[in-house]
């Protein structure tokens, strides 16, 4: 049976929605489904765009044959050879020999490397090259890296419809729907839509503004990704959203705080800063690193214009889901936050430095204080440093300056720490024959703390 819509009178959607893989590329969670769009166009020459992921491939193609109803199809537009979108050409291509694939050079290499095979009919377009397939007149744009270097989108100049690719794509299944502006986007899918593309295409914001770039140059009336909804409404809200997010612009001037957390002292500082950032007006997100699937807060990493980072000390490094999450992170290349740090550590913090050097690794991430430290549990009396960056971090979020407060007098700690394991051990002086009750130095491997 077959499941269509009608994008206009002569476009209809045949793709398939997959509610049954939990995962979208082996390591995004999808609890909502995921659609697969594919759409077919009856012009004096049939066009299908793109083919759809092999999870929906039953429903794609009973579709496909009901609206061709008996056609020949003439021509196959491959924008992007990912094979959530291209795993089922190669069928496409046994099924209908007669078509003719239209894409650039690399799709055509790629085609070869995933089907093992050359079209029996090729047409090669270049950027701002044109077909005509009757009553519309499709121009061919590059967009290369958002998010495979082959991509490229198409533009009819009839309908002013863009074919943008993964594009203004998002998670999710659409659920009988198929235009934006028959749900509450902002309310019910903008947090799919700004987590897929942070996670998808967020490494490359060069690369989609100068695809929003040549957009802005066409008269775009209605937008058909292949991932969820199209657009035929409010364009320059969605558009705007990405203008955004290709710039590495926050949303929200608020703190996201991302806490891992053995036995719940770091846990315990976090809320307490959340709590006090609440007091004076600060919208607040808080993740527990362990627990969330790094692609959620990456999403809100993109969101919030500042970020906390709060960690336990593990194994002489940073707990394990946080620096998954910090390479992450720095991997998508998000940039221009303002960051804090908290660190734990029962013996030897070194938490905040590691944290600290990852992100000095990432354009325009600015550390506004040293890191809390704690060391096991907050000690007595260190709930006001909590509240003292609470009120640094709040400052910034405002715009205000920043007034410091003059620190009480305190005496210097003395001790020697071991320069292998960062043992700590608190003295005026160090006994000659003292080992290290941790990696078993001798004393010579000690030095006195700065």
């Amino acid at each position: 049976m077959h499941c269509i819509r009608h994008v206009t009178e002569d476009l209809i959607w045949i793709g398939g929605n997959d509610r049954q893989h939990p995962l979208f590329e082996s390591t995004h969670p999808v609890p909502r489904g995921m659609s697969f769009n594919s759409y077919l166009l009856l012009d004096e020459k049939t066009v299908l765009f793109d083919t759809v992921d092999r999870a929906v491939q039953t429903q794609f193609f009973e579709n496909l044959e009901h609206v061709l109803g008996g056609r020949k199809l003439d021509y196959v537009f491959v924008h992007h050879m990912e094979p959530d979108h291209a795993a089922t050409l190669g069928d496409v291509m046994l099924r209908h020999p007669e078509a003719t694939i239209v894409c650039n050079g690399k799709i055509l290499n790629m085609i070869r490397q995933f089907h093992c095979t050359d079209p029996k009919e090729v047409h090669l377009v270049n950027e701002g090259d044109t077909i005509t397939t009757g009553r519309h007149t499709f121009t061919f744009v590059n967009a290369p890296m958002v998010h495979w270097p082959e991509v490229m989108v198409s533009y009819d100049s009839t309908d002013k419809i863009l074919f943008s690719a993964d594009a203004f794509g998002t998670f999710g299944a659409l659920n009988g729907v198929l235009f934006a502006d028959e749900v509450n986007f902002d309310r019910d899918w903008l947090d799919d839509a700004r987590r897929y593309y942070t996670n998808i295409v967020g490494k490359y914001g060069p690369q989609v503004q100068a695809l929003l770039k040549k957009a802005a140059g066409l008269d775009i009336q209605m937008i058909c990704p292949l991932h969820g909804p199209v657009w035929r409404k409010d364009l320059g809200y969605i558009v705007d959203k990405y203008a955004k997010w290709a710039a590495y612009e926050p949303e929200v001037q608020g703190v996201l705080i991302a806490f891992a957390s053995v036995y719940g002292g770091t846990e315990t500082a976090a809320n307490i800063l959340a709590c006090r950032l609440a007091e004076l007006g600060i919208p607040v997100e808080m993740y527990d690193v362990s627990v969330t699937h790094y692609s959620y807060v990456l999403s809100d990493a993109f969101k919030y214009s500042h970020i906390v980072f709060a960690s336990t000390t593990y194994n002489n490094g940073i707990f394990v889901s946080m620096e998954n999450l910090l390479h992450d992170i720095a991997h998508h290349a998000l940039r221009n936050r303002k960051v804090a740090l908290i660190q734990n550590g029962s013996w030897a913090p070194a938490s905040g430095k590691l944290m600290g050097e990852i992100l000095s690794g990432m354009k325009g991430m600015e550390i506004l204080e040293a890191p809390v430290t704690l060391k096991s549990t907050l000690a007595p009396g260190q709930d006001a440093e909590l509240e003292a960056l609470a009120k640094v971090l709040a400052a910034s979020v405002k715009g205000e300056e920043i007034v410091e407060e003059a620190p009480a007098p305190q005496d210097k700690p003395k001790g020697f720490v071991c320069k292998i394991c960062g043992f700590v051990y608190e003295s005026d002086t160090l006994p000659d024959d003292f080992i290290c009750p941790i990696c078993r130095r001798p004393a010579s491997d000690f030095e006195p703390l700065a």
